[in-house]
């Protein structure tokens, strides 16, 4: 793993011109101007020689998206450890993942507009430190209530740093040479994200305390990343009083929408798990979170003078196809991160280390196809050809991991998620590309917070959509003798997956085929999802990619030293935090 100033140019070609349409996308009658007039745009500069402030600026970020991105789901495999630790009889553990998932995407739409008014370093460094405020309290947590606030506080900071992390690096590089930079953002997105789970699951099996930490070793790192920003992270702060500030942020707006995704995330995590997808308890905040996020929409057109998302962002085509595919890559994504384990788990009947060693073929390539489609778009200036080519071995994996079974062999199931977790990881990055090419450079943090919130939203999604097929497929594939054993409501593959190794053939082989056959579903699932990304993938336009960056939050330029007996030139000041 992003709202702000309402831009304007009477004239897009300044900062893009795209290509004769091809054969694919000339029937589309999208417009693809963003709008026909629009206020003064800020001017656009040249980034400052990347010297020592970009890259200890850059170390930051790397390290900050590594722990917001291992946090979201290294928790996963140690959560029947925590659960066992914190006396979690009630069955609450689904909310110590969810909690953070909640709280990360409802904050990022806030988050971008706080940084358009207040600047970019002020909000990163109150990210950092809730993430680190939340690390400690979790590592400290005595009870569930205690580790889900935690959580909750923890993804407060997680999904403001993973929303700046995307705006500064468009801050700091044009578009044009960024492709390298956001492939190493996305490198360091997917490594964190793919050895989540054999860290999660390696210290969960080192007793009932060693699970803390997971949480405390965040601290150094936060402690280093924020003393990085606050004192190389020079970037520009906009003029203005707090009041002036203060009135550029859409808060009425926001208020909605964090709403909205609260009461939509409640219902998709509670739906098929703890209630039936037509019990009020599900249908209630489905209904009125999703009717607010209409609402949402509906107000951006139509009342605030400088909205979170500007009404006419996703009338280009391009652009539109880029959010998309974000929201279909979120959740094939999470998809791959969270059921490969449990297919490892429960067909093979592995323990959570060793389905963490099955599980590093995708660790150890998500990774590098991310940064390599970063710089293949840096080489050669066209995004499109990743996106087809990643959206491609994307359906064709999840297409062989419906192949799977409980008995296939090593270098089959090996090289199946080789070729889900190639696609997977080129097209991490890939989107942004198309995201903001077309948009002028004033809407970058409007178009990258509705990109982040679209990731991080739609892989609740994804969560949702296979644990409720898993599910629903096991109530008919196991026997039934076996499901009798499981009180009715309870979420049977988590209950279930640790007890399989211990189970007497023949039921031990029963259960572990009807849990490939569950999983099969799933897979098939994500084929069709992954397929819907690559037909959004042929709505997209070649659009050449800007070579300037926003002055207006641009980090500011090192003294220059003049040459003779003359002084040396004063630099502007420093930002202040």
């Amino acid at each position: 793993m992003s709202s702000a100033t309402t831009p304007h140019r009477d004239d897009l070609a300044l900062y893009a011109r795209p290509s004769p349409p091809e054969s694919v996308t000339e029937t589309l009658q999208v417009p693809e101007n963003v709008s026909e007039k629009r206020p003064e745009e800020p001017k656009g500069i040249e980034a400052v020689k990347k010297g020592r402030d970009f890259w200890l600026s850059f170390a930051a970020m790397i390290v900050s998206i590594f722990l917001s991105a291992l946090d979201l789901t290294s928790v996963g495999t140690a959560l029947p450890t925590i659960a066992e630790a914190l006396n979690d009889e009630e069955g609450n553990y689904v909310w110590v993942g969810s909690a953070y998932a909640l709280s990360s995407t409802a904050i990022m739409p806030l988050s971008g507009s706080l940084s358009d008014a207040f600047g970019r370093k002020p909000v990163m460094l109150v990210s950092i430190a809730l993430f680190a405020l939340g690390s400690a309290l979790a590592g400290a947590a005595q009870d569930m209530n205690m580790m889900i606030g935690a959580r909750t506080v923890q993804g407060l900071g997680g999904g403001g740093i993973i929303n700046l992390v995307e705006i500064l690096i468009s801050d700091l590089v044009a578009l044009s040479e960024r492709g390298t930079y956001q492939g190493m953002i996305g490198l360091t997105w997917s490594f964190a994200s793919a050895i989540a789970p054999p860290i999660g699951g390696a210290l969960s099996s080192k007793g009932k305390t060693a699970w803390r930490w997971l949480f405390y070793l965040n601290l150094p790192l936060t402690g280093g990343a924020f003393i990085l920003v606050l004192f190389f992270l020079n970037v520009r702060t906009p003029p203005g009083t707090v009041k002036e500030k203060l009135n550029k942020v859409d808060w009425f707006g926001n208020f909605i929408v964090i709403c909205g995704t609260t009461l939509a995330i409640i219902g998709l995590t509670w739906g098929g798990i703890r209630y039936g997808w037509t019990d009020k308890h599900v249908l209630a905040p489905l209904i009125i979170g999703f009717a607010l996020l209409v609402a949402f929409a509906w107000y951006e057109v139509k009342v605030p003078v400088k909205p979170t998302i500007p009404s006419d962002l996703l009338k280009n085509r391009t652009t539109l196809s880029a959010i998309l595919m974000t929201a279909m890559h979120g959740i094939t994504s999470i998809s791959i991160l969270y059921y490969l384990p449990v297919f490892f788990q429960s067909a093979f009947a592995a323990s959570p280390i060793r389905s963490a060693v099955q599980f590093l073929p995708s660790a150890l390539i998500i990774a590098p196809f991310a940064l390599s489609s970063g710089i293949i778009v840096a080489i050669t200036g066209k995004y499109r050809p990743v996106n087809w080519v990643g959206w491609a071995l994307t359906m064709i994996g999840f297409g062989l991991l419906s192949l799977l079974k409980e008995d296939t062999s090593t270098g089959k199931w090996v090289g199946y998620q080789l070729v889900a977790s190639a696609g997977s990881g080129l097209v991490f990055s890939a989107p942004v590309f198309p995201l903001l090419a077309p948009q002028p450079i004033s809407r970058t943090a409007s178009a990258l917070a509705l990109f982040a919130f679209t990731r991080a939203f739609t892989q609740t999604w994804g969560i949702t959509i296979g644990s409720t097929i898993l599910q629903n497929k096991l109530k008919i594939n196991l026997p039934a003798a076996y499901l009798a054993t499981f009180p009715p409501g309870r979420e049977i593959a988590y209950a279930a997956i640790p007890h399989i190794p211990s189970l007497a053939e023949p039921l031990q082989t029963e259960v572990r085929v009807a849990f490939a056959a569950s999983m099969k579903v799933v897979w098939q699932t994500m084929v069709g999802i992954a397929g819907a990304g690559f037909l959004f993938s042929l709505l997209m336009q070649e659009v050449e990619m800007v070579g300037v960056v926003d002055e207006t939050y641009a980090l500011q330029a090192p003294p220059e030293k003049k040459t003779g007996n003359r002084d040396v030139e004063k630099a502007a000041p420093p930002a202040t935090p």
